[in-house]
């Protein structure tokens, strides 16, 4: 939870010989590490992958002596405060200005809670220090829950359950002996663990912005698709490159982003079918295609060259039938999000708009479709995001994702989010989802952006 994120300027990512990724022309650089809670931000990790996260502020560790009035006075402060950053936090959860103010002020306090811990350094001053230090690391979790909150009860218990321990140790103050140490520190890393494991659930969210594109190379043709697998064990950073739309079928296999980016030092593999379209998509160890004029949909294992799995997409349109408005035999586009691989296509049936089917990975049967009133030929390019699909109205020129169709609540919406198209011509855009982006073939560019997402609590 507790990190930092980097800005990314514009321009091509390059590594150096460690496989950091740096940029050519701009600098990766951190934020400011002062800056508030956001509880939506956008980074780049040390090895090029762009995730999202929660970020906290710097956290540092006050003292406290419960013996004297002096700490009453500074607690009451503290909690004043708390509540002024709460109603702020339901008002705006971007006024970093105001924060930024309020931390200035709580070192102020730090100061003055250090100088009475100096005239007391007992066992038990000690032992109220650490429980005070891990109520500071709870206390920013609860407005950026409540701020968030889908279930309004659960935030409200913990609340309660914050308040009465902050109650507990400010009885401390009159009661240093009366209180049970052990069983207080338990309380406070009960509420502690049930806190972060609710955050863990920001893990999915809604797509609120797209950063401006990163050129990791340019190679191949107008038209093809790149990709890493989303789950590949840690280590496995190999890179997928199919260059063309059709009448191919040879994968080329990179070792490594760096690879990728400055060598030609790749691996060839050579699948039994030709492909059709750009929508492929490499899942756990395996790649899923569809098959050359056809509506098949063909699992081709890359550890034993061999099919494990093919099966007919029933219905939908093949060979330019319900093709992305950019051509290419696009009628059928594989992906994959954070709920596992999609297939996006269009019937007769659905009078060629959209359909949108969940796949089995091992078996490739249909676990459940969603018929929406999008167009599949109106469509630029689409990708999965937590469960929804969000379209482009475009391939060329200026771009936007302007149209989400949600499967959990089985609705869409019209969105406004802008899309740097650098290089005028998309024909590829998948959102990866252990990356947290979404990879391009753009005119002949392999491109990279990160994405923005608004969490939500589930």
């Amino acid at each position: 939870i507790s990190s930092l994120p980097l800005k990314i300027a514009p321009n091509t990512v390059l590594p150096d010989s460690a496989g950091n990724l740096s940029q050519s022309g701009n600098t990766v650089f951190p934020a400011n590490p002062e800056d508030g809670w956001q509880v939506f931000s956008s980074a780049q990790d040390t090895e090029g992958r762009c995730v999202c996260t929660v970020v906290a502020p710097q956290q540092t560790v006050c003292s406290r002596d419960a013996r004297t009035k002096q700490l009453k006075q500074l607690l009451e402060k503290v909690q004043n405060m708390t509540q002024s950053i709460e109603v702020l936090d339901q008002r705006t959860q971007r006024d970093l200005q105001y924060v930024e103010r309020m931390e200035v002020q709580l070192k102020g306090l730090e100061n003055k809670f250090k100088q009475v811990e100096d005239g007391h350094e007992s066992n038990t001053a000690r032992q109220y220090k650490a429980i005070k230090a891990k109520m500071d690391e709870l206390r920013p979790l609860i407005p950026v829950l409540e701020a968030y909150k889908a279930d309004a009860r659960l935030v409200v218990q913990f609340r309660e359950e914050a308040a009465n321990v902050t109650a507990l140790l400010s009885n401390l103050q009159e009661q240093l002996g009366g209180l049970d140490y052990q069983d207080l520190n338990s309380r406070v890393s009960n509420l502690e663990e049930r806190l972060r494991a609710c955050m863990q659930k920001l893990a999915c969210g809604k797509l609120t912005g797209i950063s401006e594109p990163v050129t990791i190379k340019m190679s191949g043709s107008r038209f093809g698709s790149w990709m890493t697998d989303p789950a590949a064990p840690p280590g496995d950073n190999r890179v997928w490159y199919m260059d063309g739309y059709h009448n191919n079928r040879f994968v080329r296999e990179y070792p490594s982003m760096e690879d990728f980016m400055t060598t030609d030092n790749f691996t060839s593999h050579r699948l039994p079918h030709p492909w059709s379209g750009t929508g492929q998509v490499v899942y756990n160890g395996s790649i899923y295609y569809n098959k050359f004029q056809s509506h098949t949909i063909i699992r081709f294992d890359l550890s034993t060259s061999l099919i494990s799995r093919t099966r007919q997409l029933d219905f939908a349109g093949y060979n330019n039938m319900y093709h992305y408005s950019w051509g290419g035999h696009s009628d059928i586009d594989l992906m994959v999000d954070e709920g596992g691989l999609w297939a996006v296509y269009a019937t007769n049936q659905n009078a060629g708009n959209i359909v949108l089917s969940q796949l089995s990975p091992n078996t490739l049967q249909i676990i459940r479709s969603w018929t929406t009133n999008h167009p599949k030929r109106s469509a630029g390019e689409s990708f999965m995001i937590c469960g929804t699909l969000y379209v482009t109205n475009g391939y060329s020129g200026g771009t936007k994702v302007y149209y989400a169709y949600s499967t959990n609540s089985s609705t869409y919406e019209y969105i406004d989010i802008p899309l740097i198209n650098q290089y005028s011509h998309l024909s590829m855009l998948d959102y990866n989802p252990r990356d947290r982006a979404l990879y391009a073939w753009n005119n002949g560019h392999q491109v990279l952006y990160n994405v923005t997402l608004f969490h939500i609590i589930k």
